[in-house]
């Protein structure tokens, strides 16, 4: 029995061709692994089927923050290089200053400009140095914001992960995003949730389900490597996070009421942990959360979750362990090795209970 968690504890040798570079044809035709944590027992469904474990009065918590275009291609000046710029986060709206990611990193200092768009319509001076990679960008635009903004997502591209080593095409566009999808500002997307279709929410909802909509916005934290053997010495990065009253007032209805209450993904397990009440219940929230849950942790708020298949080492493994039991979850995923499930952002889901 491991009592305390190292990051070592989390690796595990995963085949190249289990990282899926391409979602299902159908999102709820996605395979869904159920662990029964109370027995141990796994069973092998696809994504649909998860209407057979919910009923009236039960409750889904979704993350519904919507994926922009982050990763933009600009042109120094003078030289011309060919510079990426993954867009984190806008600081400040009047004067157009975003925190970003450059690559290549060294070649990018205090002063440069960086032009985008096939005519260079668009120019970022660089103002600041924030870490090794990051920079501060103050973007020279005289239109409107919201004319600004069509413009980012005009030259922008969807973020997908790197792993995934291909340019995005319109099907992205669609597909690293969830069906419920409506508050504008993840750099990735909440993935447990692309699992949903549009018709098995109807289906949900008609068996009485209720949705508890949180958003968390989901930046490069959630996906930073873990670099420290000792997990208590992990700093997350701060993410947006906001819960309305009326997502409370459903959830905490459900839990007097000892209903399955289910977090769907990893960012709605950390927006709603981060904030419980003494008592247990969720309470409103709107601000910066840098919750890191890793086991041992004691939840308050849900009884079940579902979540993708995560790399190794990855503060999402890390959740889902801390929600799963550490030595289940090893057992789970040396089963979906074996019955040669998909794993990661367009891999297949699982359902603890």
């Amino acid at each position: 029995m491991i009592t305390k968690m190292k990051l070592s504890h989390f690796n595990y040798e995963l085949p190249d061709e289990l990282l899926s570079k391409r979602p299902t044809q159908n999102r709820d035709e996605s395979r869904l692994m159920v662990v029964h944590r109370d027995t141990g027992k796994i069973e092998h469904k696809h994504f649909k089927d998860l209407i057979d474990y919910f009923d009236d009065q039960d409750v889904m918590i979704l993350n519904n923050t919507k994926v922009f275009p982050a990763r933009m291609f600009g042109n120094k000046e003078k030289t011309g290089a060919r510079i990426e710029v993954f867009l984190l986060r806008e600081l400040n709206k009047e004067n157009r200053l975003w925190d970003v990611l450059v690559d290549p990193a060294r070649k990018i200092r205090i002063g440069n400009k960086l032009y985008f768009g096939k005519d260079g319509s668009l120019v970022a001076e660089v103002i600041d140095n924030t870490t090794s990679r990051g920079r501060t960008l103050r973007f020279l635009f005289d239109g409107s914001y919201e004319a600004f903004r069509e413009k980012l997502d005009e030259l922008g591209q969807t973020p997908l992960p790197k792993y995934i080593d291909r340019e995005p095409d319109p099907e992205d566009d669609e597909r690293y995003q969830t069906v419920y999808a409506k508050e504008h500002g993840a750099v990735a997307a909440p993935t447990a949730g692309m699992h949903f279709s549009k018709h098995l929410l109807k289906r949900l909802e008609i068996k009485g389900v209720n949705f508890a909509e949180v958003t968390l916005h989901v930046g490069l934290g959630t996906f930073r490597p873990v670099e420290v053997e000792d997990l208590s010495k992990h700093k997350m990065e701060s993410e947006q996070a906001i819960i309305k009253e009326e997502a409370c007032n459903t959830v905490n209805k459900a839990l007097k009421e000892n209903r399955r209450v289910c977090a769907v993904g990893t960012t709605s397990l950390r927006a709603i942990e981060s904030s419980v009440s003494t008592s247990g219940s969720l309470n409103a929230f709107d601000g910066w959360t840098n919750k890191f849950i890793f086991p041992p942790y004691d939840f308050r708020i849900p009884n079940c979750m579902i979540t993708n298949l995560h790399t190794p080492k990855s503060t999402l493994m890390m959740h889902a362990a801390a929600f799963c039991g550490f030595e289940l979850l090893k057992e789970a995923y040396a089963e979906a090795i074996k019955e040669k499930y998909n794993f990661f952002t367009y891999g297949d889901a699982m359902l603890i209970l």
